[in-house]
Parts: structure tokens; sequence; C-alpha cells
């Protein structure tokens, strides 16, 4: 069995409706459905064939016999069998078709040979999964995401604070991963609520149709297959995380179940202490062992404090993080190192001590940072910092943008409500619910009752006075979320929905969608649950109901609204109840943090120095109205003070590099000039517009770059996507943006790549037959389109040096070289079917002349090929090379090379090297073309 792209294949299995091929020159195991139109069909060759067998040797058939189910070929005094045969072997089809009278209108031909150029800029591309992102080109997430799938062993950190887009960045790196075969498999682990999210970010973003993994699912999976793995069932798996920890055996599972990358959101979750790991975090770092690609996502790297942010580190090498105790006293030595790159940045002279950093940092001698520094050229000093960059701490490992790196992100304005009660039984409620939620637990006994609350009047007439804005609203428990919503329902019939643990996902998901439509809810009421990883962005006014204590948990609050993306101010709404705790948790975070402005730089610190007072003045807030005022004031002024000193330690410590090598605009340039050129480029419109003629796809124009598609005439199957009812798509990035119920067709689209797909593994366009109405040129030519391809496992990623390249050749009756006369494809004129069959029945022209001209354009496609081929292995071992001289460079500086990485880039570089050596061109469509006028 053959598949030209993936040499030929071997029958593993047959089962009553499927077959199932292995090919060994890809290690690929496809599966196909018994029927006339799979792409398949048994290796028979001929006598006078040319076959090459598994030892590499090359012989020309004498004659062929059948015994025991095997074909048998015999070549001198020698014989093999059907099962000796290379796994690199390819077909002649489209000669066949030609001596058999069968062959496509010429344009079908030109058509074919488009998709095979589109095919080898597509694989080479350097934005390949990068352009098929339904997102904004912004340089921060693109530079992480370009830096990140250059490596061959991605394991890294993704920290940028809230609101910064780090799914984006997850995403983009699994579609590259994906796209060029360096991942196949595929594992995505989230917090519960944020299973749907992921699902949609994915499909509506990326294209990528992950399969949500539950306990009941699992459970169906081995009902039907008794002693199967559930997570074998498909390559690309999403669970939550308690699937792992709370089921008994589902751990092991996934772990023998292989996986090339894992992605785990929120990994700050991960409780860790040297002594009592988490069970989360056990199950994380046992995945983590297994993988060779591992991404951690958390916005929030400090919440768990030094301890904890080590944990995380360590699950990406614990090689590397074994001692958390060297940990610190390396972080401590970052300052420095930062401190001197400050200085560089700022132009400054360095002092003798900073010099000194730096010759030991970078690994040079005193006099070579001398002459560095004193260059006149303006850029030596940059590159001394690129070279810090390189070699800095945890800069590997982790990426972290900042709010004030990135710059261009909303205003917040925050509104205080002072309010009053004069209701006791509201401020005895207020009391207990003071107590209830510093209790940081959860109780489901009896009802909370807000009907007195003064906070619910002043809400309805918030939504009143903002209508038709939509309000997001946020408090701390479900219990309170459902007590809020109850109490509306008495007060007002404006339009909410709920998001919190006591409704199930679909409905959490379903509540979710009603405030995204613009017709649906004006209110969100959310629980905590809604502070993490949802994207509101769409919304401008946020509630704090209330508030907690813990400032990270106020900031991912804000953070729902307060990102990338955001069109307008955010406006924070939070209502004050005087003689009350409400009251002091809010002037600790307006008056003290300034936390409702901006992110608290340190946050843990001061929370960890204050909290025992902040405690102690909310709960005498109710019985202590005459000396609290004046002490609070005292411990605001003390909040201030340290929130200052804090923030100059940090700013002067801070590591800057860090930053610096996260977002890297000159570096992610490149890569979004090139995206925005793809863009601009309308090769795609013309392509697929002419595919879909083809095959019968009704194309409606809608607006610029934007089409109806229907599926009347064709297999929707044939297109991925395309269903029964239809689809719109427009390749215009902007529109996409705007409107979700389009699809973005770019040339990583399931329906570009499967159009290609279509036409290449079919037999459509593969043989032609056209005339030259010039009648002063030669009699006849044979146009040959060659495709020079190297069959290789997908991990190498061979496309980056010698994607399926197509070589044409053109020869005339003679056997001369007419590829030049030829070129002009708009000279040659489509043929009657009728008129290329009788030239097809003449004796010579079919047995002789056509043989003798197709071995004329093999042997000069055979010429031009090594040339091709010692470019790309060029192109492969400088590459590779300066990769492996510039991490070995690095190892002596910064541990956090790692030597597998070395080895395996080494590895590569020689199974490259092998793979590229056994590129051969194989013959792909083929047009006769013959000299006059139509007859």
């Amino acid at each position: 069995m053959s598949e030209p792209e993936l040499g030929l294949g071997e029958v593993r299995a047959v089962g009553p409706r499927t077959v199932t091929l292995w090919f060994g020159a890809t290690k690929e195991s496809r599966q196909y459905v018994a029927s006339d139109e799979a792409p398949i069909r048994r290796a028979a060759f001929r006598p006078g064939d040319t076959i090459t067998t598994q030892d590499g040797r090359t012989a020309v058939v004498d004659s062929v016999s059948e015994r025991n189910g095997l074909l048998h070929y015999r070549f001198g005094d020698r014989e093999c069998s059907e099962a000796d045969l290379s796994h690199a072997l390819s077909f002649n089809s489209p000669l066949e078709r030609l001596f058999a009278g069968q062959f496509d209108p010429s344009n079908v031909f030109e058509l074919r040979l488009e998709a095979l150029r589109h095919q080898h800029h597509r694989r080479q591309s350097a934005v390949r999964g990068f352009v098929g992102g339904r997102i904004d080109l912004l340089p921060h997430q693109l530079g992480i995401a370009a830096e990140v799938t250059s490596r061959l062993l991605p394991r890294v950190l993704l920290a940028d604070e809230v609101g910064l887009g780090k799914t984006i960045e997850a995403c983009l790196i699994v579609h590259r991963l994906l796209l060029t075969g360096r991942a196949q498999r595929v594992l995505v682990i989230v917090p519960e609520t944020l299973v749907h999210q992921w699902f949609l970010e994915l499909l509506r973003r990326f294209n990528l149709w992950f399969h949500i993994f539950n306990e009941s699912r699992c459970a169906a999976i081995e009902e039907a297959n008794p002693g199967a793995n559930p997570f074998t069932d498909d390559q690309l798996v999403l669970c939550d995380l308690g699937l792992l920890t709370q089921a008994d055996g589902r751990l092991e599972q996934a772990l023998d179940a292989g996986w090339d990358l894992v992605v785990v959101d929120e990994a700050h979750h991960l409780g860790w202490s040297p002594d009592a790991p988490s069970p989360e975090y056990t199950a994380i770092e046992r995945l983590g062992a297994t993988v060779p690609g591992l991404l951690l996502l958390t916005a929030t790297p400090e919440q768990l404090g030094v301890a904890g942010h080590f944990a995380r580190l360590r699950l990406l090498d614990r090689d590397r993080f074994h001692d958390l105790d060297a940990f610190m006293r390396e972080a401590d030595a970052y300052q420095a190192v930062a401190h001197v790159a400050g200085a560089l940045d700022e132009g400054r002279p360095l002092s003798a001590a900073e010099r000194s950093t730096l010759a030991a940092t970078l690994g040079d001698s005193q006099a070579s940072i001398d002459s560095a520094l004193s260059s006149p050229n303006p850029s030596a000093r940059g590159a001394l910092i690129e070279r810090l960059l390189d070699q800095h701490g945890t800069g590997r490992v982790m990426f972290r943008n900042t709010r004030g790196s990135i710059g261009g992100l909303p205003a917040r304005r925050v509104h205080l409500h002072p309010l009053t009660s004069d209701s006791a039984s509201a401020l005895k409620a207020l009391g207990a619910e003071w107590l209830s939620d510093m209790a940081s637990a959860e109780t489901d006994e009896g009802r909370l009752s807000l009907a007195h609350d003064p906070r619910i009047e002043w809400l309805v007439s918030l939504l009143q006075s903002l209508a038709p804005e939509k309000v997001l609203l946020i408090c701390q428990t479900p219990r309170k979320a459902v007590a809020i919503e109850s109490a509306l329902r008495h007060h007002t019939t404006i339009a909410t929905a709920a998001f919190h643990e006591q409704l199930t996902l679909i409905q959490r998901d379903r509540g979710a969608a009603s405030f995204a439509e613009p017709d649906g809810a004006r209110l969100l009421i959310c629980s905590e649950i809604g502070s993490e990883g949802r994207n509101f962005q769409f919304a401008h006014h946020l509630v704090l109901f209330d508030l907690p204590i813990d400032p990270g948990l106020v900031e991912q609050r804000i953070g729902r609204l307060d990102r990338i993306g955001q069109r307008g101010d955010i406006h924070i709404h939070v209502p004050v109840v005087a003689d009350t705790h409400v009251n002091v948790l809010a002037r600790w975070y307006h008056e003290g943090l300034t936390a409702f402005e901006q992110p608290v730089p340190g946050s843990r610190e001061l929370l960890e120095r204050f909290e025992p007072r902040l405690r102690d003045m909310a709960g005498r807030a109710y019985r202590d109205r005459r000396t609290l005022p004046s002490e609070l004031a005292r411990f605001l002024a003390d909040v201030r003070r340290e929130r200052q000193e804090v923030a100059v330690r940090l700013e002067q410590g801070r590591d800057r590099l860090l930053e610096w090598h996260s977002f890297r605009p000159a570096q992610s340039g490149p890569v979004i000039d090139e995206i925005q050129a793809q863009d601009a480029n309308r090769s795609l419109d013309e392509f697929m517009l002419a595919v879909f003629d083809l095959f019968f796809v009704q194309v409606e124009a809608m607006a610029p770059q934007t089409y109806r598609l229907g599926s009347a005439g064709v297999l929707v199957d044939d297109f991925p996507g395309l269903n029964a009812d239809g689809l719109i798509v427009t390749t215009d990035r902007q529109r996409a943006l705007l409107r979700e119920d389009l699809q973005f067709l770019t040339w990583d689209h399931p329906l570009a790549t499967g159009a290609l797909d279509v036409l290449l593994s079919s037999e459509r366009g593969n043989c032609a037959i056209a005339r030259w109405p010039d009648p002063s040129v030669s009699a006849l030519y044979l146009d040959v389109v060659f495709t020079l391809e190297c069959l290789t496992p997908a991990a190498l990623h061979v496309d980056r040096f010698l994607p399926p390249t197509p070589v044409r050749i053109v020869v005339d009756h003679r056997g001369q070289d007419a590829s030049a006369l030829v070129a002009g494809e708009p000279l040659v004129r489509p043929v009657r079917p009728e008129v290329g069959k009788a030239l097809l029945t003449r004796a010579d022209l079919r047995d002789r002349l056509l043989p003798t001209l197709v071995d004329r354009a093999t042997q000069m496609a055979n010429a031009q090929a090594p040339a091709l081929v010692n470019a790309a292995t060029a192109l492969m071992q400088s590459a590779l090379s300066k990769e492996v001289a510039r991490l070995r460079d690095l190892q002596k500086v910064n541990r956090l090379v790692r030597q597998d990485e070395i080895d395996a880039l080494l590895e590569q570089q020689s199974a490259l090297a092998a793979a590229l050596a056994g590129a051969r061109p194989r013959i792909d469509c083929v047009r006769l073309i013959h000299r006059g006028p139509e007859r």
C-alpha cells in the first residue's frame, strides 16, 4: 500500500470496516475505512520497473510471481518479496493514467502545480502555526511563542501578569508544535471551572478540537472496550486536575498513555513544601517527568512565596532546581546582574564592581569587557545586554511580561460608594458574613438572606443608572452569589446570570455565554471561581460586592476586565458600609495599598506583615466606633509607608533581565511582519476559490474577502469544518476578530490544509493533455513535475530545511530541456478529450517516445536534486551547529541549559543528515503538450 507523501505502507490489521497500515519511512500509523474511495492501493510492479529493497539495493524487475498471497520480484539471480521493499518507495500513477488514456483538463494540472508550490511555502514558513490564530498580533505574545517553539524540548513557565494573555501564548505554542509535527499527543490540565473556556479558546481561535475527559467519559470508554486505557482514545485531551487526583487509577492511566506535551493552567494551585507536596503537585510532578514538553501557566508566581515559586520551577527541571536554599542565594545574585543591565541600558558608566560582575557573568576577560564598553559603536552595549538576557538565571525557563513593560492597557476608575444602615439586623448579618468569610470554609447550612442588606438596594440603583452597560459582580462564596441573585429578583427585572460552584459546568457556561451576548444578561453574578482565567473584557464595570483579605484575589477579580484587548476604561464599583468590616477592607485596599488603581508590588509580603492587625480592626469595626477611626488612620499610614519601602526595594532588585528577556519587540518584529505579509497576500483566496470550484463547493461572496460556502455536490467530509449546513469564512483578520461567527481562513486553517490534502492525495490534475497553438515550435513536449521529498518522522520537522519541493522539468520530443519555453502557462491551450485520446492511441508515442521522455526528465530531475539537498543540508548543519555551540557556551555560565537538550539536538542533527541524504524526487504530475490547432 502507498500514499506518496508517506512512502510504502504495510497492512498491520484488517477489521470488518477498517484497514490499519504502518508506514515505516515516516513511522506513522493510519487507519482507513474499507471502501473503494480509500486512498490506498497495492504496490504491484511490472517487469522493467525499478525497485529498491530495504537494504538499499536498486534493481530492474525481470519477472513477477505470486506465492502464498505475496508478490515476489526476480532480478538477475536474486529475488525479494513485496515485504522486503524499501519503505521509501513511491509509484508513478500519473504515468499509468497517461498510458491508459486517462487525463484531466490542463487547468486542473496547473491548479495541482499551484497546490504543490503553496504546500512547499506553507511547510517551510517560519510562522506556520502562528498565522492561523484568530488573535491580535501582539509582540509580547508572539515573541514568547516564537522563542519557546524554537526549542527542541520546551519546558517553560508562562507567568505574565493578569490579563496579558498567557492562554493565547500557550495556545500559539501548542498550535505550532502540532502543525509542524513536533507534537502529536497533547494533554491540557486546567481547573474544573476553566475546562470549557479552554475548549472554546482552542477551538474558536485555533481550530483545535480537544476532547474533554471526565470520569463519566473514561468509564464509558472502559465499558465499551474493557481493559482499554481511556487516555489513548484521543490525541488531544483536555481535563480538570481533579480527574487525575480524585479518581482511582486515572493518574496511572494518564502516565501510561504517553504525551509529547502537557499544559497545566493555574499552576499556583499546586501546593508544595519540602516535606509535604500536595496530591496535585505530585500528580503533575510525575507527569512532567515522563514528557519532553511541559508548559506551566500562572499569573502569580509569587503568590505562594519563594518556596512555591521554586517548586514550580522544580517541575520543569528537577536536577537544576533541587535545593531551595541554593535557589534563594542565586536569586540574590541575580539582582547584581540586573543592576549591571540597568546601567548598560541607561548608558551610564559602570563601576569597577559592576565591570567585574559583568565579566564573571558573561565568562569574558576584564579586558574584553572594557574594550566593549569603550567602543564608539552604540550597539556594543546592546550586544552585552543581549548576551546577559540569553545567559540570565531563570530566563530560559520562565517568561513574565508586566503591564509596565507592555503599556497600552486601559485606565482603572475607582468608585467608592458610601452606604449607611440603621437596621440592626442588617449590621448583624454583615458581622456574621465577616465571620463566615474569614473562616475560609464554605457552609451550605441554611440559606443566606440579603433582603435587608444595604448593598442590594444600592446595586439595583447602580444597574439602573448604568443601563444598558454590562456589569460583572464577584463575591467570595457560592452561597452569597445565590443570595444576591435571590434578593435582586424581589427588586428588579434586570436580566441576570450566575457563575458559581452550585451550578453544573454546563449551567455556568450558559450563564457566561448569556452575559457575553449583546442582548443577553446585563449582570453576571460570580463567586470567587469567576475571578480566575475567565475573559470578560467586553464589559467595563466591575462590582466588588465584598472584599477578600488577600490582595492577589482582588487583582485576579479586576483582571477579568483589565486585559489586553479591553477597549475602554475599567470602572470598579465598591460599596462601602460605614462602621463595618467592609469599610476597613475598602480603606485597606484604597488608601493603604492603592490596589484598586494598580497592581501592588510585594502584596504578599505586605499581607503577611499587616494581616493580624487588619483582621483585628475589621472584627472590631461593629463595636469599637470611638477609638477605631484614629487607630485605622495610623494603620493605613503604616501600610502606605511600608508599601512605598517595599516598592522601592523591589524596583531596585527588580528582575529587569527577566522582563527584557520576555518582552523583546525586536525579535518578534519579523514574525509579525511575515504574518501581516501573509494576511495581505490574496493567493489564498484565489487558490481556495479555484479548489472549491473544482470540487463543486458553492461559494457566495458576502463582503470583501468573506464567502459563504455551501456543500452541494461535494462530500463534506473531504473538507474539514465544512458541514452540511455550510459556513461563512473570511481571510480578513480584523473582520474575524470582530465576528466570531465567521471562520478565519488562513493557510493554517483545517479547510485550507484539507484542500491541499484533498487535491494532492487524489489523482486530480496529476495527468493532463494540452496543445501549443504556435506551429513553429516543436511537435511535442512532456511537462513533468517532480516532488523532492524526504520521508522522515514528523517530529524531526525536516520541513524547516527541505519541505516537499516541486521540481518542474519540460522536455521536447528530442529530449532537450524546454522548461524556459513552456514556463508561460497561459500560452498553453486546452484540448478536447477525443483529441487527447486519439493522440495516445499512437503506439510509437505511447510505447517508445513517452517512456524515453520520462526517463530523460527523471535524469534531469535527479541531476537537480543533489544541489537542493546539499543546500538544505548545509542550512540544517549551520542552524543546528550554531545552536549546539550557543547552548554549550551558555551551559558554562547558565546551568538551566540541560545536557539532555544538547544531546537531543545532536541526535536530531544526525537523524536529519541521514534523512536528507535519502531525499528523492517523485513524479507527482505530468502533462503532454502537442503542437497545432484544435481539431
